[in-house]
């Protein structure tokens, strides 16, 4: 693994608000240090700089491993997963009603959320204990 600096971890942290760049749990209340990930694997031709690092939290970022395409579940394409970077998270995703489910816009967004686990039931309920007491990133 490289080294990241400290200067690195805290710019990219900040970019990403302290949260996941793609299940958007916020870290403060994860009990894990999240990762610097490389959003396209150096195995796939991504470079180490800011521009392909973002904040990840581990199980995003086992489940994403080195992947930047995945099976769409329903339409059985290949699909690019979601850039946090290049792409904007209002057009692939939105929130249910209570915050507790991320919705897809877009197949890209219906293919990072079942690669990702990112409604996984024990997440599905840390939102909506976050919800009740005012700590979901999304409705604080």
């Amino acid at each position: 693994m490289a080294y990241i600096s400290a200067v690195l971890r805290a710019k990219i942290r900040h970019r990403f608000f302290g949260v996941c760049a793609y299940c958007r749990s916020p870290e403060n209340l994860m009990g894990v240090t999240f990762e610097i990930d490389h959003i396209v694997p150096l195995a796939e031709g991504g470079n180490t700089q800011e521009d392909n690092r973002c904040l990840s939290c581990p199980t995003c970022n086992r489940y994403r491993a080195s992947h930047i395409t995945a099976i769409d579940p329903i339409t059985r394409a290949s699909n690019p997963l979601y850039h946090p970077i290049h792409d904007d998270w209002n057009e692939h995703f939105f929130w249910n009603e209570d915050a507790s489910l991320l919705l897809v816009k877009t197949a890209i967004a219906r293919t990072t959320i079942e690669l990702l686990k990112i409604n996984r039931p024990i997440l599905v309920e840390l939102r909506r204990y976050w919800v009740e007491v005012g700590k979901h990133p999304a409705v604080s």
